[in-house]
C-alpha cells in the first residue's frame, strides 16, 4: 500500500565520505522509493573534494547556502545559492567550497546511487 514517508535531517544515516557528509533522506535503504535517492551534502568551507564518477547515476544538484564551484574536464561552474546543476553518467567531477562557510546542497539520484561507492577509498560510515 502507498503511503507518505518522511525523514529528518537529526535521525537519518550520515555517511562520511571524502571532502563532505552526505546525509540519505530518502531512498530504498529507507522508504518506498525505488529509483530515486534524496538527499543533502555538506562541504566544509575551504576545501575541495576528490573527483569521483557515478558510472551509471544520473545527479542533480541544488545549492542552498555557502559559495563554491564545481569542477568537471577542465570547465568550472559558480555554485552559489539558487544554482542547479545536472551532473550526467560517466563525468568526473568535484566540488570546491570556497570562503569560510560550509557549501550545503541537495542530491537526487536516479537510479539510486550506493553512496560513496564512487569513491577511491569506497566511503565509510
Amino acid at each position: 500500500m502507498s503511503k507518505l514517508e518522511t525523514s529528518h535531517i537529526d535521525t537519518c544515516k550520515v555517511y562520511h565520505l571524502p571532502g563532505r557528509d552526505w546525509y540519505y533522506l530518502l531512498g530504498p535503504q529507507n522508504c518506498q522509493a525505488r529509483n530515486l535517492v534524496f538527499g543533502l551534502a555538506t562541504f566544509p568551507g575551504g576545501t575541495l573534494a576528490a573527483a569521483h564518477v557515478h558510472e551509471k547515476e544520473e545527479e542533480i544538484i541544488y545549492i542552498l547556502s555557502g559559495r563554491g564551484a564545481i569542477i568537471a574536464d577542465g570547465d568550472e561552474r559558480i555554485l552559489e545559492p539558487g544554482v542547479a546543476v545536472y551532473i550526467p553518467p560517466g563525468l568526473t567531477h568535484r566540488i570546491r567550497a570556497d570562503g569560510p562557510e560550509p557549501l550545503h546542497l541537495v542530491t537526487l539520484f536516479s537510479p539510486p546511487v550506493t553512496p560513496g561507492a564512487y569513491d577511491r577509498d569506497g566511503g565509510n560510515t
